[in-house]
């Protein structure tokens, strides 16, 4: 004859089913191919991880190798960006290339941020007391809305941010100009406008 649970067994086996515990939020990832006069030259990952109470992490990675005649580029580049409550905490830059290691750094000391970004041909140092609450990470995550200007990890300052006709976005800084082309409110395509060659950023299937 089949044995029948107990009753008392009948009753937590629902709430032993009940108190598993539930599965961790899966991080929000988009991958781009990069291209050169339309030759696929590297890849960039970005990634926003699950919001772990008020803080939140984005992180943006490429990793670039171009070789045209006498033009020779490598650069893996690594960007992390925390934030609390919607500000920047911290934002480190790190990138490797075929001419030296630099970084970058951002940090909140409590009423201030410490800027230092030592990059090539390019060395920045200051302090801001405005807090930041846009970086260029978050461009990678929703067309913006009311956003003037995303902090640029890398340089240690701004970009102003346009619209320039519906779904693009302009990005200009120093006479550095991004542009940041949108579908349904998501990134597909980045365009680094640069004097020698334009570098087209697309979304992979």
């Amino acid at each position: 004859m089949r044995k029948l649970l107990p009753p008392l067994c009948l009753c937590v086996l629902p709430l032993a089913v009940l108190a598993q515990p539930a599965k961790p939020a899966a991080a929000e990832v988009r991958r781009y191919a990069i291209e050169v006069a339309g030759l696929r030259v590297g890849t960039m990952t970005a990634t926003r991880q699950p919001p772990v109470g008020p803080e939140e992490v984005y992180t943006l990675v490429s990793d670039v190798k171009v070789n045209f005649l006498f033009y020779h580029l490598k650069i893996y580049y690594q960007v992390m960006n925390r934030f609390r409550n919607g500000q920047l905490l911290l934002s480190t830059v790190e990138a490797h290339t075929n001419q030296d290691d630099f970084q970058s750094r951002t940090e909140w000391k409590g009423d201030h941020y410490t800027i230092l970004a030592d990059q090539y041909k390019h060395h920045y140092e200051a302090t801001e007391k405005q807090p930041i609450r846009y970086a260029v990470t978050n461009l990678f995550f929703g067309e913006p809305t009311g956003q003037t200007r995303a902090f640029a990890e890398y340089f240690g300052d701004y970009f102003t941010l346009s619209r320039a006709k519906d779904g693009i976005i302009r990005a200009v800084r120093d006479g550095r100009e991004d542009e940041y082309q949108y579908a349904n409110g998501q990134l597909v395509t980045l365009v680094k406008k640069n004097p020698l060659k334009n570098f087209v950023i697309r979304l992979l299937p």
